[in-house]
């Protein structure tokens, strides 16, 4: 049996994936810095366990030795992606995360080189960061010859929270890069809070608004298309939606500061716990994409999946598996590794397309984008 890391075992996201990978019939072992939090994780999962820190990238390289990937599940991935990173490299072993920071995307596509002599893949956001929306990208993206623009919408906020993990990262992404999209293969700034459309979405009409989501940087590598927004859907009251340019200039402004961040990170850390299990088992997420040529050529489609946090520990073991037999090899986005259709091995998943003849239950997702 290939011998595999959990790295991050004992985060929200982290136990998830644990205990899908016991469900599957693995034997991953887990790992990250707090053997209080590990060994009774382990335990009760029945598997082995290593304990180390990530603040430089000679104590990961030792840990490493031996495996054949790792899984890398501690976020921010801003700060624990490079020694991680860097360490499978080192060993020859695949690397993969469920990152969605734009950054982390830049920079494990910057070792795809290294990852070809290795004989290796660096596969960055194999959870709903961004296997549905990477994924939905291509398809589309494949019926449009010469496509110019790509448009993708999430709806997967429901009432089942979100983690600390997600949160922070979610800082960290405004931090570093703010809320972009690409205009002429180039990552512009565009306003946070700002550029909001109505998009006809479960239970009624809702606004979208542009979000820095990981396709503008990996939707980017897997189509090459040179325009490319993210939308997600907000379900607000409607006189919220004019303050959305204003509280989104205050929080993009706010996620600057350092310091603001470190206060931030601690009330996170205390009031976000993620999603319940009751959501995790009923809830749906929605993902729309579109691709056109502005010439009147375009495709677009409709995806249904379990709620995003279950779906990551789907997906992101799922992607291990595929790692491990197809041995695919350079630094690749999901789509790229996996295929289009990855997203429909997906279990709860279905895609549709944009057709009159489309189900009832799928016509409930639509659009005005």
């Amino acid at each position: 049996m290939p011998n595999w890391m959990l790295y991050g075992a004992t985060g929200f996201t982290g136990m998830l994936l644990a205990e899908e990978a016991v469900r599957r019939g693995h034997r991953p072992v887990l790992a990250g810095r707090s053997k209080a939090k590990l060994e009774p994780l382990a335990r009760r999962l029945g598997l082995d366990y290593d304990t180390f820190a990530l603040d430089d990238v000679y104590t990961p390289t030792g840990a490493v030795a031996g495996f054949d990937l790792v899984l890398h599940a501690a976020g921010p991935f801003t700060h624990t992606s490079a020694p991680m990173l860097h360490a499978c490299l080192a060993n020859g072993a695949h690397y993969l995360d469920i990152t969605g920071e734009i950054p982390v995307y830049q920079q494990v596509f910057s070792h795809d080189a290294q990852a070809r002599d290795k004989g290796i893949a660096l596969i960055p956001g194999v959870g709903f960061d961004v296997v549905p929306t990477d994924c939905m990208a291509l398809y589309v993206a494949q019926q449009v010859l010469n496509a110019t623009t790509l448009d993708t919408v999430i709806d997967a906020i429901g009432g089942g929270g979100v983690s600390a993990g997600t949160s922070k990262s979610l800082l960290e992404i405004l931090a570093a890069v703010g809320n972009v999209a690409r205009r002429n293969g180039e990552l512009v700034p565009i306003d946070l809070g700002g550029g909001a459309r109505p998009f006809r979405s479960q239970g009624g009409t809702h606004t979208a608004v542009p979000i820095p989501w990981g396709d503008v940087e990996t939707a980017y590598r897997t189509t090459g298309i040179p325009n490319i927004t993210s939308y997600m859907v907000l379900k607000l009251p409607p006189a919220v939606q004019p303050l959305l340019p204003a509280l989104g200039y205050v929080g993009q402004n706010l996620a600057k500061s350092a310091l603001f961040r470190r206060l931030a990170g601690y009330w996170i850390d205390s009031a976000m716990r993620g999603s319940t299990p009751d959501a995790q088992e009923h809830e749906r997420a929605y993902v729309y994409a579109r691709a056109s040529d502005g010439k009147g050529k375009a495709a677009e489609a409709w995806l249904e999946t379990p709620e995003a946090y279950k779906f990551t520990a789907l997906s992101a073991i799922r992607a291990v598996e595929k790692t491990l037999a197809q041995q695919p090899i350079g630094a690749l986005t999901p789509a790229l590794a996996f295929g289009a259709d990855f997203v429909c091995e997906i279990e709860g998943t279905r895609r549709y397309d944009a057709q009159p003849r489309q189900t009832k239950r799928a016509s409930r997702v639509g659009h005005s984008l």
